[in-house]
């Protein structure tokens, strides 16, 4: 009878070991995560950290592999959202811009010349509006762990500075895969051309693109545009979140504590990233300059030449008030409203 118990002992022991470690067996021994940008500067650095601090905080069980230059993107950066929704890519660090074809209220922060400054995009993302917009990709398979920073897109072109509406004329200007942006330069006169960024590099080399709209300290400098773009427009015409986001399939994966700890990574991974891309984002002196000492010719818009821009823009922001939804956008506005105030 004796040894009856300790057999039945020892099988429940290893019942019970094994489902104590049945999450893990179940976890892949690799999530991929996708990063359009190359693994400098603040958001491809972040990535890394990211990984990181996940594997430490679960002790090794979530190993996250950062696939920078859009390695996973099966060819064309729009489709990095879907391919998180059917859970071949894992996790990202996507731009809200690559994500807006399948999720339109996204275009919100493409808006031409809609948001005035940091302050306003901040209370805009953790406000009602952001938490909205978490709950809608979460509707279409990503689940939203934080917002980072790329910051507002700048114009740099090898042809000439660009101070007004007319010397945009006849500009071939990459632009992504995204309506939005094809329909602002083309109210503006300039002629988009739809690519992918590693071809557009490729492009700006050969001469056959004009110029390209990105972030200074996220893209422009790390790229050193000035080898191929003599001039750069500052002029903040929209803005670019970074989403940090995992698959839902994946998500629903894991255990309660995993989850606890893979957000607190993102908080922090977060956190740091916005004070990393934010340093020069507002086009300090030493944000230019570096752009100045390697050669280029830097132009700052004023208000009242923006204002020439954004007059031509106006069809455009119409018609995408309309596609992203009224209420959405006029939440936002209020959001901004309060930003203005604040100074």
């Amino acid at each position: 009878m004796a040894k009856k118990h300790f057999g039945l002992m020892i099988i429940f022991v290893f019942v019970f070991c094994f489902s104590c470690s049945g999450f893990a067996a179940n976890y892949k021994p690799e999530y991929k995560m996708s990063i359009i940008v190359g693994p400098t500067g603040p958001w491809g650095e972040s990535a890394a950290r990211f990984a990181e601090a996940v594997k430490k905080a679960t002790g090794g069980k979530i190993n996250i592999k950062p696939y920078y230059n859009g390695q996973l993107f099966a060819g064309k950066q729009t489709n990095e959202f879907l391919l998180m929704k059917q859970g071949v890519i894992d996790f990202a660090l996507g731009s809200t811009i690559n994500w807006s074809p399948t999720v339109k209220e996204l275009n919100i922060f493409s808006l031409p010349f809609f948001f005035p400054g940091y302050k306003a995009l901040d209370i805009v993302e953790n406000g009602e509006v952001g938490k909205q917009i978490f709950k809608l990709i979460e509707q279409k398979g990503v689940v939203g762990l934080a917002w980072c920073e790329n910051g507002f897109r700048d114009l740099t072109n090898n042809e000439r500075n660009i101070k007004k509406p007319e010397d945009l004329k006849g500009l071939k200007i990459r632009v992504v895969s995204s309506p939005i942006f094809i329909d602002t330069f083309k109210a503006i006169g300039a002629n988009p051309v739809s690519m992918n960024w590693g071809e557009a590099l490729s492009a700006f080399q050969q001469g056959t693109v004009d110029g390209q709209e990105n972030p200074v300290v996220s893209v422009t400098i790390p790229n050193k545009l000035w080898q191929v773009h003599k001039y750069i427009t500052i002029w903040n015409y929209a803005i670019d979140p970074i989403i940090l986001g995992v698959s839902k399939q994946v998500w629903n994966s894991f255990d309660q504590k995993d989850k606890d700890a893979i957000i607190k990574a993102a908080a922090e991974t977060a956190k740091w990233q916005k004070k990393g891309a934010r340093e020069g984002l507002e086009h300090s002196a030493a944000a230019l300059d570096i752009l100045r000492k390697n050669g280029m010719e830097v132009t700052v818009l004023t208000p009242v030449q923006i204002k020439t821009f954004k007059n031509m823009t106006k069809p455009v922001y119409d018609k995408w008030a309309k596609e992203i939804g009224i209420e959405l956008v006029k939440a936002a506005e209020k959001d901004i409203q309060k930003a203005e105030k604040v100074k």
